[in-house]
Order: structure tokens, then C-alpha cells, then sequence
């Protein structure tokens, strides 16, 4: 059977194993695709293609033109968020060779369309790679904090860097970062996603940092649900008031010092500026650096 080369990758959906996509005369053939696993979900995403390039054998991440619209809520304002596949592209040509991020090129197609090749990033995500320490909280706080947020400040930086060339990551969440094998960086993936904020343009990638930053401290996160587990929790419940909590993502605890009295008044502060209780707000990543890298002096 003959195979089949798309140079117009409009009809994204189309595109199957075995095709060939045709990029500026070179030639990818499609594998797969690739899968969106969160929230226990197993969904293709079926605009993102996984290829081989057949002139090296090198896999690679293919992502097509694909527009989706929805509202999200931060702290009780309604953002308008899309998927802009230019801005994934500008965001790929800023950080050419940076090791914080993933590498890829942009492409058109025959017909206008964005298309990014992208490099495979090697390793586990955040999130993984957090959730498979076995250990208790002490050794973790003691052994593995420590080094994970020299990490995570320089993969803040990383983001600072956008930030002040006008771009935004736009989807910051702890399975985009990869923890890389080869090197331990903490590299970004995935910058399609944009919004239309009417206060602070970088105010969800801000929030989605404090996310960051309390799954690491806290290695993972702590529910409302969960804590009501007295088995695991204790009486952690009665000591919880609303201000605890995360002003995004409902039900989510923030005051770690409450669960862990070991975790630094100031680091635990650090964390209270993304709580319903807070009266001051972080406006820019410049503003966590400098409270993060004091405490990591300080502490560690």
C-alpha cells in the first residue's frame, strides 16, 4: 500500500499511522499520538502527532494547528483562555537552545498552518517524580527539599524570562516540567495555551508557580478531602480555618505549617500569598525569586 504524504495538515484528525507528513522537504511518519493522562483521563490528543524523522530515525513531537476556547476563574474572575499555536511558537524561537526549555522549530504548511516539531524531552514529570519518593517527610524536607528548590528556582527563572519579553507559558502545571535524565534540569514543556487577562497578563503562570511550590513543600498535595483521614492526618481537620486554602483551587491546603512544623515560617509564607487569606498578592516572578532564594539561604 502506497504511503500517504499530507503537505496540508488542516484536517488534523485525518492524519494517521503510516502517514508522512512533508515539512519543507523533510519527511516525518507518523507513530502514534500523543495522550493526555491528567486527572486519570487516557485521552488522545489527536492534534499532537508522535513521528519519526525519516531521514535520522529521530523520534519526535509533531503538534498541529488546533483551536480550543474556555473560561477559567482566578480568585473569582473570569479569564478567557485559548490555545494559540503562534504564541507556542514565538515562545520556541525565544528560548532557542536554553536548557529550561523544550527545543522545537516552527513550521507553515502548504496551506498556512503552524506545525511544531519538537525534541522529546527524557525524563519523568514533576509530578511523577515528586509522588514516587518513598520516604517520610522528615528525610524528604531534609534530603530532597533542599535541592529541589535551588531547582525550581532556576526553572522560575526560566519563566521570569518570558515574562519579560512579553510572553507567558500559559499552562504551568507540575506534569510541565520534565525532571531531564541526562542533566536534572527542570525543563518547561507545552506553551500553546494563552489568555486574555484585563488585570496582571502573568497572573495564571504566577499561580500556577505557587502551585509548584506547594506540591514540592508539601511533597504533594493536601486536600480538604484528604485531611478529614484522621488515620493520616491526625485532628489536622479542627485546625483548619478557611484562610488555609488556595484562592484558585478550591479545597486545597496551603498552610503547611499547620501539617508540618518543621517547614520555615518564611518558606510557609511564601505559600500563604496564594491563600484565601491573603492581603497581598505576587504580581511578578521577580517578587517570589527574591522571597524563594532568601529562604533557601536561610534555611538550607
Amino acid at each position: 500500500m502506497k504511503e500517504r504524504v499530507v503537505t496540508d495538515t488542516s484536517n488534523f484528525l485525518s492524519i494517521d499511522y503510516g502517514d508522512i507528513i512533508l515539512i519543507n522537504q523533510k519527511r516525518y511518519k507518523v507513530t502514534g499520538h500523543e495522550r493526555e493522562y491528567r486527572f486519570g483521563m487516557d485521552d488522545p490528543k489527536l492534534w499532537v502527532k508522535k513521528a519519526v524523522d525519516m531521514d535520522t530515525g529521530e523520534k519526535k513531537i509533531i503538534k498541529l494547528t488546533y483551536f480550543e476556547t474556555f473560561e477559567t476563574s482566578l480568585g473569582g474572575i473570569k479569564i478567557k483562555r485559548f490555545r494559540n499555536p503562534d504564541k507556542e511558537g514565538d515562545v520556541l524561537t525565544l528560548v532557542k537552545s536554553h536548557p529550561y526549555f523544550m527545543q522545537g522549530t516552527v513550521h507553515r504548511d502548504a496551506k498556512g498552518n503552524n506545525i511544531r516539531v519538537l525534541d522529546i524531552v527524557q525524563g519523568e514529570n514533576f509530578y511523577v517524580y515528586i509522588n514516587s519518593l518513598e520516604m517520610d517527610y522528615e528525610t524528604y524536607f531534609h534530603t530532597v527539599l533542599p535541592g529541589t528548590l535551588k531547582n525550581l528556582v532556576r526553572a522560575f527563572e526560566a519563566i521570569r524570562l518570558l515574562h519579560i519579553n512579553g510572553l507567558t507559558h500559559g499552562d504551568i502545571r507540575n506534569d510541565h516540567i520534565i525532571v531531564e535524565e541526562t542533566t536534572g534540569n527542570y525543563v518547561w514543556i507545552d506553551f500553546d495555551y494563552d489568555s486574555e487577562a484585563t488585570e496582571n497578563p502573568y497572573g495564571l503562570d504566577i499561580f500556577g508557580l505557587g502551585n509548584i511550590l506547594n506540591y514540592a513543600i508539601g511533597k504533594g498535595f493536601h486536600t480538604h478531602y484528604a485531611i478529614q483521614n484522621r488515620a493520616v492526618y491526625g485532628d489536622l481537620i479542627e485546625r483548619v480555618e478557611p484562610e488555609d486554602f488556595s484562592i484558585l483551587t478550591k479545597g486545597r491546603f496551603l498552610n503547611l505549617k499547620k501539617l508540618y512544623p518543621n517547614v520555615p515560617s518564611t518558606l510557609n509564607d511564601i505559600l500563604m500569598h496564594f491563600s484565601r487569606g491573603a492581603n497581598v498578592y505576587y504580581e511578578y516572578v521577580e517578587e517570589i525569586l527574591e522571597d524563594l532564594n532568601r529562604c533557601i539561604y536561610a534555611i538550607f
